[in-house]
This record gives C-alpha cells, sequence and structure tokens, in this order.
C-alpha cells in the first residue's frame, strides 16, 4: 500500500496541480481515523479527487476481487469518475458499467475482476443477478451525489447493492448540497462530515434578463448567442421537445449547437459531450440532465430558455457556470406573459442587445471520427502520431483526443479539414485502415 506522502506526490504529478486544496487534505487526513466519511462541498470544488484519495490509500495490490465500489447516478458522473481515477495512474484495474454500454463488453472486462468498480445503480443491479459481479468482500463503498440518487428513485436498488456489499468497512457519502436525514440502511461507524459548503465563496456569476414576447423569443435567444462570438454555453430546458425544437431553429439560422436530453441514445449523449468538450460545438442545449455530474468547468454562460421547476434546478444550473473561481453570467428570458417563480429574485440586469445582428461566430475546430478505440489497441499517442505522420498536421492543429472502446473522436482545426479528410482516409493506423470522416 502507497503511504499518504506517496500518494500526494503521486496525484500532484499525474494532475499538475501544485497543492491538495483544503478538501482534499482533509479526506485525506480523515484516513488515520478509520471512520465512515461525509463529504459536503460545492460542485468544481475537488470532490472527485478528495474522494478517491481515501480510497487509493486503502487498496491493496495483493487482493484480488473489487476492493471499492462507487456508485454515481448518472453514466456521465460515472464516466468522468473514471476519467479522473485513470488519469491519476494509479495501476489499478477500473471497469464503469452504466445503461446504454454494451453488456458483452462489461462483461468480458469483468472477467479478471477490477480492484475498483464504477456504476450506475440500476447496472449495478443488472450485473448482480447476472452473477456477473461480485462484491462480498468489498471493502470499500462510495456513494457520490447521494442526494440526486435518491431523488432519481434508485433508494431501491442502492439498498440492495449496499446488502450485498456484506464486507464492507469503510462508507464515504458525497454530496453538493446538504441532506438532513440518511436512511436508515446506511449504518455508519462514527461519521467524519466533512461541511465545505457554507465556507466556500459563492461563484461570481452576474445575473441578467433579457425581455422577450411569445414571438420574439427564439429570434432574442438567436441575437443573445450570437454576442457571445463562441464562448461556451449552455441554454436549458424544461423538455425534451424544446431541446430539439431549439437546436432545429438555430441550424436553420447557421447557428451550430447540439442537443442533449434522457431521450437521446447513449452513444448520441457520448457524442455530444465530447464535441462540447473539446469546443468544436460551442453551445450545448439540454433539459437539466445536463445540470449535475457533467465536469465542463470553462462554460461562461447559462441561459434559462424555460424557467426551472424549483430553486433546486435553478441553483444547480447556475452552478455550471462560474466554476475554478472563474467568472460567469445567467441569463433569464422574461416573458411578461409568464409568471415569474417566487423564488427567482427580479433585481437583475437587464441586458440590451445592438440593434444590428451580429453573424454567428462558428468553432474553428471540427471533431473527426476514428473507427477503432481502446479495445483495439489504439490509444492517443497513436492517433497523434498519425496525424502529424500521415496528415502532416503541427500539434497545435490537434486539439482534445477521447478514446473509447471502439472509436476515437478528435478536435481538428477546421480550415483544410475536407482536404485533409482525403489525405488521410486511405492510410492505416497500427496497419490498420478504419472509417475516418466528421462526427455526426
Amino acid at each position: 500500500m502507497m503511504t499518504s506522502t506517496d500518494l500526494i506526490q503521486h496525484v500532484l504529478k499525474n494532475t499538475g496541480f501544485r497543492e491538495l486544496n483544503t478538501l482534499q487534505q482533509e479526506t485525506l487526513a480523515s484516513v488515520e481515523t478509520n471512520r465512515d466519511l461525509i463529504i459536503l462541498s460545492k460542485t468544481g470544488s475537488g470532490k472527485t479527487i478528495a474522494f478517491l484519495l481515501p480510497l487509493l490509500l486503502r487498496l491493496d495490490k495483493q487482493k484480488i476481487g473489487i476492493q471499492a465500489l462507487i456508485l454515481a447516478p448518472s453514466r456521465e458522473l460515472a464516466l468522468q469518475i473514471e476519467s479522473v481515477l485513470k488519469s491519476l495512474r494509479t495501476g489499478h484495474k477500473v471497469v464503469t458499467c452504466y445503461g446504454g454500454h454494451a453488456m458483452s463488453i462489461e462483461k468480458n472486462s469483468l472477467v479478471e475482476s477490477p480492484s475498483i468498480l464504477i456504476g450506475t445503480p440500476g447496472r449495478i443491479c443488472d450485473h448482480l443477478e447476472r452473477g456477473t459481479v461480485e462484491l462480498t468482500n468489498t471493502t470499500q463503498f462510495i456513494l457520490d451525489e447521494y442526494d440526486k440518487c435518491l431523488e432519481l428513485g434508485f433508494e431501491e436498488q442502492i439498498k440492495f447493492i449496499r446488502k450485498t456489499c456484506k464486507s464492507t468497512t469503510f462508507t464515504t457519502l458525497v454530496s453538493a448540497t446538504e441532506m438532513n436525514n440518511l436512511p436508515d440502511y446506511f449504518t455508519l461507524n462514527k461519521p467524519k462530515t466533512i461541511d465545505l459548503l457554507q465556507s466556500q465563496a459563492d461563484p461570481t456569476i452576474t445575473f441578467y434578463t433579457l425581455p422577450v414576447s411569445n414571438k420574439t423569443k427564439f429570434s432574442s435567444l438567436f441575437n443573445l448567442l450570437c454576442t457571445f462570438r463562441g464562448e461556451p454555453t449552455i441554454i436549458f430546458c424544461n423538455f425534451r421537445e424544446a431541446t430539439e425544437t431549439l437546436t432545429q431553429y438555430l441550424a436553420e439560422n447557421n447557428f451550430p449547437s447540439i442537443a442533449y436530453h434522457g431521450g437521446m441514445e447513449q452513444d448520441e449523449r457520448e457524442r455530444a459531450l465530447i464535441k462540447f468538450r473539446n469546443g468544436s460545438q460551442h453551445t450545448l442545449v439540454c433539459t437539466d440532465l445536463g445540470s449535475r455530474g457533467l465536469d465542463i468547468p470553462e462554460i461562461q454562460h447559462v441561459i434559462h430558455f424555460q424557467y426551472p421547476q424549483s430553486q433546486e434546478a435553478f441553483t444547480h444550473r447556475n452552478g455550471r457556470t462560474a466554476r475554478m473561481k472563474a467568472n460567469g453570467s445567467s441569463y433569464l428570458l422574461l416573458n411578461a406573459d409568464e409568471e415569474l417563480p417566487a423564488y427567482i429574485q427580479s433585481a437583475y440586469e437587464e441586458i440590451t442587445l445592438p440593434n444590428t445582428i451580429i453573424k454567428p461566430t462558428v468553432s474553428p475546430w471540427i471533431t473527426v471520427y476514428f473507427s477503432a478505440g481502446k479495445k483495439d489497441k489504439v490509444n492517443k499517442i497513436d492517433l497523434v502520431g498519425f496525424l502529424t505522420q500521415k496528415g502532416n498536421l503541427k500539434k497545435e492543429d490537434i486539439g482534445l483526443i477521447t478514446v473509447l472502446d471502439h472509436s476515437a473522436f478528435v478536435a481538428l482545426k477546421r480550415k483544410n479539414i475536407n482536404i485533409l479528410l482525403e489525405q488521410i482516409r486511405q492510410e492505416k493506423v497500427k496497419g490498420k485502415k478504419l472509417k475516418i470522416g466528421i462526427a455526426k
């Protein structure tokens, strides 16, 4: 097992941080008490690394089997945790299971038991019922965004999983909001609560209102978006249909955006987030599914196209911007025909749009698809080498690379992209000819 000092140096080296923040230092120090842990801290405060530190310190490379289970309420959050964990390069095998992911791939990955299993409650229950997951010797149980898990109706599934983990000696509950009553099936051992909710300064968000009418709502939003000049933006709607309608309207007016909601297939949602993260799409139109669990710290603007249905939803939507000590803006489309929810204060600054319509900004990046991924032994280094050698690209022409199980997505400079694709389509990546094209 690693010592605390070794682990800190290892984490700092692989994250590029100069030091652990206050939350991370406190969670790591909690290991010495051998008590369960409750972490209450706002979004963007480094919670994922904070709860991973005690977990990693307690892992034993000599043991076989799943030593730690991490539950998350959404596929996106589960994948985010996996990404952070793998970036730390600990050498421990990690498997992530979630709905919409091929069960056959997960079963193959579980043949050789991982040290850490990450998953959504429903999918982990599915594996338990199939007998493809064994948790009786699991000693660490972590529930991220536990309030959201209960809110989404996962209580019975979590209760079942918890009872299956008969050897659990350490439990960690993590949340961005305070929860007064814990479910009785969490029998915690003198839990240590690290509560930074009150001490953490609120992010610097400037609130604006944009007066609209039923006739001008779409066009006013379009004009507002054009003033942003490509800054990362999330537009929130209450319903899936609204996201699709709005995305279509923007497309008809030559404004690039991408939809994201629970009615989309998992691979569609993954592609949407990949394009948004790598900057080839700078505007995401989504339901409240996008208000939590997305690790995208650079978002500058949040727009409430439709008023959120609760104060909590309003808070989480706004929490997408002004993260990591940055500033951000939140916009309400104020329609005189609609009643403003009581929890929304009306003392916001009214924004005035320019009289001259500004031409929409198109991202300088575009996402290119490759038909091979991790399971095909293709990694980021392979793709960078291929693009620099066969495509004659410079490293500054290559943006964020995302490698999935059987596919990869690379952000490339949009200029001359069609010429580049013609040049590299006939070339081979690691001796294999792949399908290469602009990602749909």
